[in-house]
């Protein structure tokens, strides 16, 4: 079976929706005090580097997040609204994310899978991360 090409829709407006379905995915074991505490309220990615949830780091995370079947995914943004669904994204690759380190708004991006089992973080911080998490 062929895969399509890769297929971008723009979906204005679910960034906020889309950052709280990741904290449910991926922080609900923690109540809200403690993502307060480790200062998810700011950077979801915190639970990462706080190391409140198992993840790979680096090397690893890019690796894992290549390795994964990308058919249906969401990319999105800690700051702002902007927000996409990714479609046929198979061969996605970590250099075709829309990141750009310079600029705060499109600096920490969450590419999450449309089933919420797995998420790759990059972060505006140069020492912390790239993070991946897969659910199993």
């Amino acid at each position: 079976m062929r895969f399509k090409e890769l297929k971008v829709v723009e979906i204005p407006k679910w960034g906020t929706y889309l950052r709280e379905q990741w904290r449910e995915s991926f922080a609900r074991h923690l109540t809200n005090a403690e993502q307060k505490l480790i200062g998810m309220d700011g950077f979801l990615w915190h639970l990462c580097s706080w190391e409140k949830v198992k993840c790979f780091e680096k090397d690893e995370a890019i690796a894992a997040f290549n390795k994964q079947s990308k058919f249906k995914c969401t990319i999105f943004y800690q700051f702002i609204d902007e927000a996409y669904l990714l479609e046929n994204a198979k061969t996605l690759t970590v250099e075709e994310l829309p990141y750009d380190k310079y600029d705060m708004d499109y600096c920490d991006i969450y590419i999450m899978d449309w089933n919420y089992k797995w998420t790759f973080i990059i972060t505006h911080e140069s020492d912390l991360g790239p993070y991946f998490i897969q659910k199993f």
